[in-house]
């Protein structure tokens, strides 16, 4: 049972202390005498009265405060738009004043940047024309000219080297000497002796491998006589090779044959022909491979 039904229960007299003040008061009025009375009734309206006056003079002060403060809060009213206005102007223009200000700044210390840039591109370049300045420009040396010989062929002739310029101009010899005519009996002699050679030499003859499927008409083709008569085939620049016969299918054999030819004198063309001449034999000839040599 909690504290509050317990209480609710319990039988209290909670208005003890009131009955107790009303029965004293009771006995004392009984026990004192009118005039008592009388005094206290007037001292209690003197109270009274002293309490209302204190009261109208607490309201009429609070009044006054009240009025002059109403008063003074106008005048501060009237007065502070003004102020505001001329504050909020001097914060703007300290606000625009540092922004140019910083602006001034950066645009100060991006100069400075290009600047030293352009101080170092410039002694980069000064130092590179002082080196080129110091150092000689090159001379290309001029084609050696070609010379054609009698046999057809052309022939570089070597550049002739100029001679040394000398500083006395006693020593140039102003009407030629007969050294120069000896010099270029040689050089023509040496021209002559290596064009000779060169036309001795023989000359690079292109070969080529070829290597051909003869087939024949079926079976019963004698491939011994087929290759007597492929090899029968002669002609400047053909050397036959090995051969060999390789299977086709339903027992018929083909002959492979290699030969070399020289590609100026013959050709796949001629060979073709002159073997598919043989038709007792021969079906048809195709070129397996064909290289360079």
């Amino acid at each position: 049972m909690s504290a509050v039904g317990f209480l609710a229960q319990e039988k209290i007299w909670f208005d003890k202390p009131r009955y107790d003040e009303a029965e004293r008061r009771f006995y004392e009025y009984k026990n004192s005498s009118p005039k008592a009375t009388q005094e206290a009734g007037s001292n209690t309206i003197l109270q009274d009265i002293a309490r209302a006056r204190e009261n109208i003079q607490k309201s009429l002060a609070g009044l006054k405060n009240t009025l002059c403060n109403r008063e003074s809060g106008q005048s501060f009213q009237s007065h502070q738009p003004q102020f505001s206005t001329s504050s909020s102007s001097n914060t703007a223009d300290q606000g625009e004043l540092a922004v140019r200000i910083k602006s001034l700044e950066l645009e100060n210390q991006s100069l400075h940047k290009v600047v030293d840039d352009l101080r170092a591109a410039l002694s980069k370049l000064e130092s590179r024309v002082a080196v080129l300045e110091k150092s000689p420009a090159p001379v290309a040396p001029a084609p050696a000219p070609t010379v054609l010989c009698t046999n057809g062929t052309t022939v570089q002739k070597k550049p002739s080297v100029p001679l040394k310029e000398e500083e006395d101009d006693d020593d140039i010899d102003l009407f030629g000497s007969d050294e120069d005519e000896e010099a270029e009996k040689i050089k023509q002699q040496r021209l002559k002796e290596y064009a000779e050679k060169k036309a001795k030499k023989p000359a690079l003859i292109a070969k080529s491998s070829i290597l051909l499927d003869v087939k024949p008409w079926d079976d019963e083709t004698d491939m011994v006589k087929l290759e007597e008569c492929v090899r029968s085939v002669q002609a400047d620049g053909l050397l036959w090779g090995t051969s060999k016969l390789v299977p086709v299918g339903y027992g018929i054999k083909k002959l492979q044959i290699a030969c070399v030819v020289e590609d100026d004198k013959v050709g796949t063309d001629l060979l073709e022909e002159e073997i598919t001449k043989f038709e007792d034999y021969v079906q048809s000839v195709d070129v397996a491979a064909f290289n360079k040599i």
